[in-house]
């Protein structure tokens, strides 16, 4: 470390404010509201804020939201999720922030970069120092003025805040766009399912080129493809021979069903027909996961993974063999294309003579929330129509190359992740040097 880095009091930095406590009937409508969980998960704000509180002026005024502004959570259940930290980029308007956090906004005359301290308050360094300080108030962690005046800032000069933050959001910047991609690909898979297999597209445009004496197995390719007759042209005979093969899949007249008319030859069929639980083998917790391992642990909210073991693998799954997992407390539902364990409520789920992609498409969102039971995930829908064997076939075979990309896209993050997290106290420390970066 630098002569010229320093540590200093975050009281010499910052003016603290607590943030606002609302009714529960102020929320879902009203104005951008940061939240317990938006500054327990995430490095800095992010772009958009999704919660909604009913405000008034003055309170949007004294919670207000700017570049700079350092928000650490104020309560937590044990000691080190306490102070959690979420950085600002930017201002936002009529925004404010949860009762729970503390705000920290920096002083007129200090000069830091936000950028930098984003990563300093989530260095392991941090931390600690973080831990060492925190109180314990009846059952919950609880952070205060007094904790925080005693709390440090490694402050380098601005030009070593902007190295260090240059290196660190490049990576994190990779790891964002990897997922926007994904939440992309996501978005396409549903539009395709839903075209294929809830509206019928293909075979609602066969019947209406049919009547209007077309071609019907053109205007399915259309309807595939969303491409219009000329742009079928533009495309190279194998794509042409490809889309050609899947519009045949689909038939060309509707019949009666108990669910409504559906594509002639397919069938309505419960929920349990078609997908299957099978056991996880040993259960696991976050008191038994470790940092260390080869074998992720799963749990039952969106961050997926608490920790690691070395046993045996619970589940096997890959690329070309992903397993469904459905989390029965939270109720949140995902494809997952490696060796895995997982926790109680998690429950591995395949396809029972169906593509796994299409069972994925056919029950995702579509499940809903149940005390755990400890065997059977409850749906919102009963029954789904279900398409020819080869169609289903196809289907996967097509939505395969979507998922995954997904899954490439997910393990260049957690290795981009797990350097950023090997860099990030090397920095901070000096013992990397910047020297040389421009």
């Amino acid at each position: 470390m630098s002569a010229d880095w320093s540590f200093i009091p975050l009281t010499e930095l910052y003016e603290i404010r607590s943030g606002l406590s609302k009714s529960s009937k102020d929320f879902g409508s009203g104005y951008p509201f940061l939240s317990f969980k938006d500054v327990f998960y995430n490095f800095f704000v992010p772009e958009t804020l999704t919660g909604l509180v009913q405000t008034n002026e003055r309170e949007r005024e004294s919670c207000s939201i700017q570049r700079g502004d350092v928000f650490l959570t104020r309560t937590s259940e044990t000691i080190n999720e306490l102070g959690m930290s979420c950085v600002a980029l930017k201002d936002y308007e009529h925004a404010t922030f949860n009762g729970f956090a503390k705000r920290l906004r920096p002083k007129s005359e200090v000069e830091l970069l936000p950028e930098y301290v984003g990563y300093y308050l989530r260095s392991p360094s941090f931390r600690k120092s973080m831990m060492a300080f925190s109180t314990l108030m009846s059952t919950r962690a609880s952070l205060n003025n007094e904790i925080i005046g005693r709390l440090k800032l490694l402050v380098p000069p601005r030009k070593e805040q902007e190295k260090i933050a240059h290196v660190l959001k490049t990576l994190d910047d990779k790891i964002q766009l990897n997922s926007q991609i994904n939440r992309t690909l996501e978005e396409m898979v549903q539009a395709i399912f839903k075209s294929w297999f809830v509206d019928f597209g293909p075979v609602k445009a066969k019947i209406e080129a049919k009547a209007n004496c077309q071609d019907p197995e053109r205007a399915a390719m259309c309807a595939i493809s969303c491409k219009t007759d000329d742009e079928l042209d533009q495309l190279s005979p194998n794509q042409r021979e490809q889309l050609a093969a899947t519009a045949a899949l689909f038939p060309d007249e509707l019949s009666e069903s108990e669910l409504g008319l559906i594509p002639w030859g397919w069938e309505v069929r419960k929920i349990e027909d078609i997908i299957k639980r099978f056991p996880v083998g040993k259960k696991y917790s976050k008191k038994t996961a470790s940092e260390q391992g080869d074998v992720p642990i799963l749990d039952q909210g969106k961050s997926g993974i608490i920790g690691y073991h070395n046993d045996k693998p619970g589940v096997t799954a890959s690329p070309d063999e992903p397993i469904i997992v459905f989390a029965n407390h939270t109720c949140y539902m995902r494809l997952i294309m490696h060796n895995f364990s997982a926790i109680q409520n998690v429950l591995p789920l395949k396809g029972i003579d169906f593509d796994i992609y299409w069972v994925y498409g056919a029950t995702y969102g579509k499940q809903e929330f149940i005390e755990y039971k400890g065997h059977w995930p409850d749906f919102v829908i009963k029954k789904v129509v279900v398409p020819n064997n080869q169609l289903n076939s196809k289907y996967g075979e097509y939505i395969g190359t979507f998922y995954k990309a997904i899954f490439q896209n997910d393990l260049q993050s957690l290795s981009l992740t797990e350097l950023r997290d090997t860099l990030l106290p090397k920095l901070l420390s000096g013992e990397i040097d910047l020297s040389q970066v421009p």
